[in-house]
């Protein structure tokens, strides 16, 4: 009998709910938002917000990915779960601009003017082959002749290997169009990456915004509020 009296006047036990501990938050059960992880590797802010979405979506759609940020000329290899392999310096088209010309990868080399020398931005998918002479090269945009290579040293004035080890971006702009990468990292991070099927390649503006290249862009911090604020009173 106590203990029924007890029971009936004690109020009921509740656990404290996270719309307790969010005065005014609608509650709403969420996936948590995934990131890409650089490891202590710098990047820039458009750099980790395309690699950050391309995680939290899914748009690599489970394949290795690469990040290209034209304004500091540096890669990024990611594997499918959006953990980088490995960062470099690169070289990239000599002229600025985010798009290629018409036609231009049907075109002799000699016939490509120096203004038309871009490396196009935009979401590419990219897979090994070769090229004219043999050597295995990724292509990121097959009809426009852009692929991703190792770095040549063919014509010695152009210094290429001196501009891949400058600090200065304008000393990496040398080529026609085409991402040259040192051979020791095109060997052991590019090749691999994309050596048993596909993958792809995110080549960021340099004149347009990202937004405009990759329209279905998203923050994936501010898409999540909810747990941001869960994680800034550590739920």
């Amino acid at each position: 009998m106590g203990l029924a009296i007890l029971a009936l006047t004690l109020p009921p036990f509740r656990t404290a709910s996270v719309s307790s501990l969010l005065p005014g938050a609608l509650v709403a059960i969420q996936a948590p938002p995934r990131f890409a992880d650089f490891g202590d590797e710098s990047a820039s802010v458009e750099a980790q917000q395309v690699a950050n979405w391309v995680v939290d979506s899914g748009d690599n759609h489970q394949l290795f990915f690469v990040i290209l940020d034209k304004k500091n000329a540096k890669v990024f290899v990611f594997d499918p779960g959006g953990k980088l392999r490995g960062a470099t310096p690169v070289l990239i088209g000599s002229a600025k601009g985010d798009d290629s010309v018409a036609g231009i990868g049907g075109r002799p080399i000699a016939k490509v003017q120096p203004h038309e020398r871009t490396t196009p931005a935009g979401r590419f998918m990219a897979e090994l082959g070769r090229n004219a002479s043999g050597e295995d090269v990724v292509w990121v945009d097959y009809d426009a002749a852009v692929s991703m290579h190792r770095v040549r040293t063919l014509v010695p004035q152009e210094r290429r290997l001196e501009r891949l080890a400058s600090p200065s971006v304008e000393d990496h702009r040398i080529s026609y169009g085409c991402i040259n990468v040192p051979v020791e990292f095109f060997e052991n991070v590019v090749s691999p990456a994309f050596n048993a099927r596909h993958g792809v390649v995110y080549v960021l503006p340099e004149v347009k915004s990202v937004a405009e290249v990759f329209t279905s862009v998203y923050d994936v911090a501010a898409k999540y509020p909810l747990a941001n604020q869960m994680s800034q009173i550590g739920i």
